[in-house]
């Protein structure tokens, strides 16, 4: 009898939770349809040959993991703020290493890719460059995927305990450049250039990071500052070459040509407030700790000479 009954309840739980799946199976595709909707009568029809794509098809998944990396940012702290930081050191140096390599691949395949297809500096539309568009386009989707791995870096710094280094402008850039990308992805997927430097430029950056993480190496590394500036300098030659496109236009959207000046100008502005924050004040902090060391030593030997004086005199006494 007990069997049965919990046969019964088992064959009930099923039911349910098949009930239930398929329940939420159905609002994520009623979602996924809404959502696509607006999209197309906003930013009008997709380009076609990103069509089923990991990840591209609709843009509820982007979402969510954007919205995860949201919620842990808020609650990783909390949860590590009464536990010992985690060393990561192995997993960091393979994480920085394998970084380092796609960001590399991914530099090399659009630099041939852009000779490839001849594409012009100033204004290259989406559709000219024939088996090269392919070939950016392949590229720009292992980009575009990177933004969703690069989440990594801020949960190894809660999980060292370096909230810090979680500014406004680190989870702004992150956040917002998974999201950025899959729009560029459905509608200009052949948008190369600012992709392009920033591979380069996370070439130098996460070799940089992966040295960083052995300890023997830290006193060998000394471009980290150049890293910020090189950013700066890609956010400057990219707002240069998108005005290009606007001043002597093509086929290329112009709204994403002004979207993406908006955007760099964001960048420009928190990345140059980071660069003053950290290397400008440290700068000036570091001359005033040399002066008051100075003085500290300076007092030191005075309060040394004095305590010596006293212990002469004391001993004198002893004597007398």
């Amino acid at each position: 009898m007990r069997a049965n009954e919990y046969q019964c309840a088992s064959a009930v739980a099923i039911h349910t939770s098949a009930h239930g799946t398929i329940a939420v199976g159905y609002i994520m595709e009623l979602m996924d349809k809404t959502i696509n909707s607006y999209f197309d009568v906003w930013l009008g029809p997709r380009d076609p040959r990103v069509k089923g794509w990991l990840l591209l098809e609709n843009y509820t998944p982007t979402f969510i993991f954007s919205a995860l990396y949201l919620l842990i940012v808020w609650l990783g702290p909390k949860y590590m703020r009464n536990k010992q930081p985690f060393s990561c050191r192995g997993i960091l140096v393979i994480y920085n290493l394998g970084l380092t390599l796609l960001s590399l691949y991914m530099f090399y395949e659009l630099v041939t890719g852009v000779l490839e297809g001849g594409y012009n500096f100033f204004c290259q539309d989406t559709h000219s460059g024939g088996e090269a568009d392919m070939k950016i386009i392949r590229v720009l989707w292992w980009y575009y995927f990177s933004k969703l791995i690069e989440f990594m870096d801020t949960f190894f710094f809660i999980l060292r305990k370096n909230n810090h280094q979680i500014t406004v402008l680190h989870v702004y850039h992150h956040a917002t450049m998974l999201n950025i990308w899959w729009f560029v992805m459905n509608w200009v997927p052949c948008a190369y250039f600012g992709a392009t430097l920033n591979s380069f430029i996370h070439v130098l950056m996460y070799s940089y990071y992966g040295l960083s993480a052995v300890p023997a190496m830290r006193p060998y590394l000394w471009w980290k500052k150049y890293i910020t500036q090189g950013q700066l300098i890609q956010f400057v030659l990219t707002i240069f070459q998108t005005s290009c496109g606007v001043v002597w236009p093509c086929a290329f959207p112009q709204g994403w040509l002004y979207f993406q000046i908006s955007y760099m100008i964001s960048l420009i502005i928190l990345f140059t407030n980071f660069y003053i924050q950290t290397y400008n004040k440290k700068a000036s902090s570091r001359r005033k700790e040399y002066q008051n060391g100075s003085t500290a030593i300076a007092n030191g030997y005075t309060n040394s000479f004095s305590s010596l004086e006293n212990n002469v005199k004391q001993r004198k006494q002893r004597k007398d």
